[in-house]
């Protein structure tokens, strides 16, 4: 490897260390709120995306298998 591309990739990941080192990470118990909130949503959502499903499914079977 040259010279100049070990220097790149040092330069490159030296920016990224530095720029890592200005984000404002969340706490602990933050993070914790907000995955919980996350999957919450997701349950949710997912409840009533699975009731819809159930719902045309039926109202299909019986329009159009008479069952």
């Amino acid at each position: 490897m040259a010279q100049s591309e070990t220097k790149k990739k040092s330069n490159f990941f030296g920016d990224i260390y530095a720029e890592l080192k200005k984000v404002t990470w969340l706490s602990w118990s933050e993070a914790l709120r907000l995955t919980a909130l996350v999957l919450g949503i997701s349950i949710v959502v997912g409840l009533v995306l699975g009731g819809i499903d159930y719902g045309f499914s039926a109202l299909i079977n019986k329009v159009f298998i008479g069952g």
